[in-house]
């Protein structure tokens, strides 16, 4: 099937942990609805042939959060803070800074402007990584980036 990439802003619901979760609820409503073939989430994460083979090529293909830097099979983690100062510029991007830097890594005209694009900071397949987003001072959003596929 080959590998796809992802991306997600939702609303920080108090820690990283709960916004995946809410996320989580979100696109499994979305694309598991009615008639979706598995009732639940845990359904779903338990079916171990489908998501060892296929997975669902969105965020449903990582199932929990690391807080230091690094990837790990079916996790999301944090983009180092040195990462964070050189895709944005500031220790505290906001959702458009974060929209922007998506939508740069998809007008790439050059394989050379992608590969230095945000997006290919999560560059292992079957996981991913976070960016906590501002308004002011506040955390109000967290944007989700990864891959899911071989």
């Amino acid at each position: 099937m080959g590998a796809s990439g992802w991306d997600y802003v939702t609303e920080y619901a108090g820690g990283v942990e709960a916004s995946l979760a809410a996320l989580h609820a979100r696109v499994f409503a979305e694309q598991f609805g009615e008639g979706g073939g598995h009732p639940d989430l845990a359904s779903l994460w338990a079916d171990h042939e489908f998501m060892g083979t296929q997975g669902t090529h969105s965020v449903l293909d990582v199932t929990s959060v690391r807080h230091d830097p690094g990837q790990e099979y079916g996790t999301v983690a944090p983009l180092a803070a040195d990462r964070v100062l050189h895709h944005f510029g500031t220790d505290r991007p906001t959702v458009a800074m974060y929209e922007e830097a998506i939508a740069r890594a998809e007008r790439a005209m050059s394989h050379e402007e992608y590969v230095q694009s945000l997006v290919c900071e999560a560059d292992l397949g079957w996981n991913g990584l976070y960016v906590l987003l501002y308004t002011g001072e506040e955390v109000t959003h967290v944007g989700f980036f990864g891959s899911s596929g071989d």
